[in-house]
């Protein structure tokens, strides 16, 4: 088993709820080989620095999130996809540690093609973001605005697809024109939602 990497202490210290389940799933994860780090404020497993899965909790349940979990078989049908809008990252949830030591072989196996996809090289095929709708109202911004166009366009794929799902999720045209106005100026200034 790799050691436990003290930097990922406090994770487990501050998940009281969650604990006896999470130290079980680290200790899987660890018996595979993969290094421990801290990434994003969470215990994340990487193969030669390359990301494999993470260990997350919500107030519902516990979850190892394969990174590149669109690309796992999941024969036992057991991943979830956390949102519709999510593309490459699958959970395997659990509710408590029972579950988690009955589902150790499996949990192992879905490990192990993780880390062979990550050998391998395979990378999942991302929605283009012509893919992603934009709201009449974003649409009407970009064009009565043309640096507004312009900065939209310097953003990264992600920062751009980030803000179409934003808002695009509004229901209602009024919360999105909103939305849209709220975040003009993060845009103009070529930030992500969350810069």
């Amino acid at each position: 088993m790799n050691s436990t990497n003290p930097a990922v202490y406090f994770y487990f210290s501050k998940n009281k709820q969650w604990l006896e389940e999470l130290e079980k799933l680290r200790t899987f994860v660890l018996d595979c080989g993969l290094s421990e780090e801290l990434k994003w404020g969470v215990p994340c497993y990487t193969l030669q620095q390359k990301n494999v899965c993470l260990l997350h909790v919500f107030k519902e349940y516990c979850a190892l999130l394969f990174v590149k979990g669109a690309l796992l078989k999941d024969a036992q049908g057991l991943l979830v996809q956390q949102t519709e809008n999510t593309q490459a990252a699958r959970q395997l949830r659990f509710t408590n540690v029972r579950e988690i030591v009955e589902r150790e072989v499996v949990v192992k196996a879905y490990v192990q093609e993780a880390i062979a996809i990550e050998k391998s090289g395979l990378k999942v095929g991302f929605k283009a973001n012509t893919e992603f709708a934009v709201p009449a109202e974003f649409r009407q911004k970009l064009a009565e605005m043309p640096a507004l166009k312009t900065a939209f366009a310097a953003l990264t794929p992600g920062r751009q697809r980030a803000y179409l799902i934003c808002f695009s999720a509004a229901k209602q045209a009024k919360t999105r024109e909103a939305r849209v106005d709220k975040w003009l100026p993060q845009i103009l200034s070529g930030k992500g939602l969350d810069d």
